[in-house]
């Protein structure tokens, strides 16, 4: 995949958009025609969609660096979480907050956040606008700017895909949900998820191997992070996904370990999902992250969950 020409009229439809003529993106395969107005499983069409275009400082250090990253919040997903902190701009099936905008006016509002000393662009919930991302990555730089880029992704992603990315994405920030693969049917509408995740992952361990690089200003430039959200009940389910990133990759992997975990009114209810995160819950997945050897990543304290709710009926979610 080549990056687009950039022509920001905010009508022009950049190249890699006609890709999505029959949609095989993500591992739906839903063989969409979304340029011609057909939707397949995230009821997205061809243009950009978004939730938000904000500087957020609440990322891993390296990647909110001094003065935060600019994030591309994409509505929809390709994934169904019932549990989705994101859940105002994520669901596929109600009404959702959410922007249609030019690709000139994404590009202006990213670059207002570069100007004030932003060194990195994210693009969060991607796996389903990936030539979207594409044509952002392709404009930016005909601008003057560099940014790193950072596809902040469920995993939920084609190994295909990401191999098309190699020489486009800078850094990887996965979540790896589920080693459990009833789980993620149940929970997150994806029964494959479990055999699609961990071939990406591997694809993208292949692509940045182990170790990250970090500017003398505190911004990663290139890399591979990956995240794990403890859910409350399933401690073991968690053990298994740190097995498999230190017996499949490495333990020399950067994993950042989150407690964030609180309920949405979705879920308020639920008899698993209803409630916060125990302290003893994410203290044994803490001791199973020491014992397979981790030692480069974050953890966070389980009081964080408050900092970590974005409203984004608000100009800015996470303010």
């Amino acid at each position: 995949m080549q990056p687009p020409e950039a022509m920001l009229d905010g009508t022009y439809i950049p190249e890699p958009l006609l890709d999505l003529m029959d949609c095989t993106w993500c591992p739906r395969n839903c063989r969409a025609r979304r340029q011609k107005g057909a939707l397949g499983y995230c009821r997205t069409a061809a243009g950009f969609s978004v939730g938000s275009i904000c500087v957020h400082r609440g990322e891993e250090p390296v990647i909110s660096g001094p003065h935060g990253i600019c994030n591309i919040f994409f509505t929809r997903c390709n994934m169904q979480c019932l549990y989705c902190q994101n859940y105002q701009i994520s669901l596929n099936n109600a009404p959702i907050v959410e922007y249609r905008l030019g690709l000139g006016e994404v590009i202006q509002r990213v670059e207002r956040a570069l100007e004030c000393g932003v060194r990195c662009v994210g693009f969060v919930s991607p796996s389903h606008c990936i030539p979207q991302m594409v044509a952002i990555i392709g404009a930016l730089p005909q601008r003057g700017r560099r940014p790193a880029f950072v596809m902040n992704t469920n995993a939920y992603d084609r190994v295909e895909t990401l191999r098309s990315l190699e020489r486009v994405v800078d850094v990887y920030l996965p979540d790896l949900k589920y080693m459990d693969a009833e789980l993620a049917a149940r929970w997150s509408d994806a029964p494959d998820y479990v055999e699609a995740a961990t071939r990406a992952l591997k694809e993208m361990y292949r692509q940045k191997g182990p170790d990250i690089r970090v500017g003398e200003d505190g911004y990663i430039e290139s890399g591979l992070i990956v995240r794990h959200l403890v859910l409350p009940g399933q401690v073991a389910d968690s053990k298994r996904c740190l097995r498999f990133i230190a017996e499949e990759l490495s333990p020399s992997v950067h994993v950042s370990l989150m407690a964030q975990y609180a309920p949405t009114p979705a879920v308020a209810g639920h008899l698993e999902l209803g409630r916060r995160l125990r302290p003893e819950e994410y203290e044994e997945v803490l001791e199973e992250l020491e014992r397979l050897g981790f030692e480069r990543g974050w953890t966070q304290e389980l009081g964080s969950a408050e900092a970590y709710q974005p409203d984004f009926a608000r100009s800015h979610p996470f303010e």
